[in-house]
């Protein structure tokens, strides 16, 4: 076991399958006392079970380490409090958060219910602010540095079809990390977001039939070629944790409210958004002006991820 994170408490909700266990087995080899949060459910978030947070939490102490399982949902307010009182009972405080929680419910935005928009982001982006929330909370009142790594995606930070709910949650969650690192910055906690490519169960669920619409109109995700370039073409979900686990140490304490892509081996940090040309004008512009300006201007080399059928 290692050292780098002894005498921490971390806790890593939807830990019990995929990214979330391999940041929670890590974390615990790494020496820090784990909270195992899985509510245990299906994809959509459906059901509910101990079984996956109770197998992880078995796993982390049969190789000498400290867990304990909680089953709360996220998407809770009071719950997710109860989340990071757990780490608080169980093991006196609580040092770090990963916000990993998630459910898929993909349908293109023509087919995609109300439902279906609430179940998504309720889960992801309001789940992130729930267990943020609380646990920051927590760490000012501890008066101890303390980390929060939360997941976002490429599905909303760049598009992917047919993921609305889904790459708008995780794009909110990009913005919340960029805000929320600086509001508590000055107490010594950060807050960094990871976007990550992986095959779990959850990417297994997009069938084949909607890569290849996403693919026929000029969206679609990373395929094989595009895979077989990286050093780690498999896109093994447990490539995750060291950089998760990394951001949670001490060496870490001076980065905070960055996004980064972390997959197949390569680990990128993100810009903020900034412009990339820019048109002035002494008066208020017209739509004449802009109409004749802008094609050579701004929308000069503009990609359109999804081009009208010619056909």
């Amino acid at each position: 076991m290692g050292s780098r994170l002894k005498g921490k408490v971390a806790v890593i909700t939807g830990a019990g399958r995929g990214i979330g266990r391999g940041i929670a087995l890590l974390m615990a080899q790494e020496g820090a006392a784990v909270v195992v949060n899985d509510l245990g459910g299906e994809i959509d978030g459906s059901g509910r079970s101990t079984s996956a947070a109770d197998a992880v939490v078995g796993e982390i102490k049969a190789g000498g380490g400290q867990a304990v399982a909680n089953y709360d949902s996220v998407a809770d307010f009071a719950a997710a409090e109860n989340i990071v009182q757990t780490a608080v009972k169980s093991f006196g405080k609580i040092d770090i958060l990963v916000n990993n929680a998630g459910i898929l419910r993909d349908r293109m935005l023509f087919n995609l219910s109300e439902a279906d928009w609430d179940a998504v982001i309720a889960v992801h982006l309001k789940g992130a602010f729930n267990c943020t929330r609380h646990a920051t909370r927590r760490m000012r009142e501890q008066r101890t540095p303390g980390r929060v790594i939360s997941m976002s995606s490429t599905s909303g930070l760049y598009g992917n079809s047919g993921q609305a709910n889904y790459g708008a949650a995780k794009d909110g969650i990009a913005g919340l990390t960029r805000v929320a690192s600086r509001d508590v910055g000055k107490y010594g906690i950060t807050i960094n977001a990871i976007a990550p490519a992986a095959a779990t169960r959850m990417t297994a669920t997009v069938s084949q039939a909607a890569r290849e619409a996403r693919k026929q109109r000029g969206v679609a995700s990373m395929g094989a070629e595009a895979r077989s370039m990286l050093p780690r073409p498999q896109l093994d979900p447990d490539d995750v944790a060291p950089f998760a686990t990394y951001l949670a140490t001490d060496a870490a304490a001076n980065i905070n409210g960055q996004i980064f892509v972390v997959m197949g081996g390569i680990i990128s940090l993100l810009n903020y958004p900034a412009p990339v040309r820019t048109i002035t004008a002494a008066e208020r512009w017209t739509a004449e002006e802009i109409a004749a300006l802008f094609p050579s201007t701004l929308g000069m080399d503009l990609f359109n991820p999804a081009p009208a059928r010619t056909e």
